[in-house]
């Protein structure tokens, strides 16, 4: 279990994030347009995993907006936004902010994602969603670069997690 904070009050994950240099465990997620999404789609590209519980909030939407004005500079690497948000909030807001260059993906489904991550809240208000989690996996599907974010309003280390992209 991994302990966290929401404003300074403690509340726990499921358990460690992969590893940095194990292999990302493979998913499938729902896209858009309600087909499936799998990790080994993005096989041969470098992918940065930016999850978190909810477009709703400020700081996970400011988090896509980031990613979303980085990605437009990166080379072979896809930006995945991954939440429990239902694909249809997920489209609507990227249409409302003008989001183009990251893909957004659901985990409403299962939660088999948040699971095997093993990201997902146990406790507290927001028990059941998704914690902020950046993770950068290379070409192969190595893990090269993860962070869970320890108070869980602030924003990630976006400039670690882009370093840790240029160098994989």
């Amino acid at each position: 279990m991994a302990t966290v904070t929401l404003k300074g009050n403690a509340i726990n994950t499921l358990g460690s994030l992969p590893a940095v240099g194990s292999m990302a465990p493979e998913f499938t997620l729902t896209k858009g347009d309600l087909s499936d999404a799998r990790l080994s789609d993005y096989r041969g590209k470098k992918v940065v995993l930016n999850v978190f519980h909810s477009l709703d909030t400020s700081t996970c939407a400011q988090s896509v907006r980031q990613f979303n004005e980085e990605a437009a500079e990166l080379d072979n690497t896809v930006v995945l936004c991954i939440s429990n948000d239902l694909p249809f909030a997920q489209n609507r807001f990227c249409a409302t902010e003008g989001i183009s260059n990251v893909e957004t993906l659901s985990d409403f489904k299962d939660g088999n994602f948040g699971k095997s991550y093993e990201l997902v809240y146990v406790d507290g208000p927001i028990q059941g969603l998704l914690s902020r989690v950046v993770m950068v996996i290379d070409e192969a599907g190595k893990v090269v670069y993860s962070e869970q974010v320890q108070e869980t309003v602030d924003e990630p280390n976006y400039k670690a997690a882009l370093e840790a992209l240029m160098d994989a």
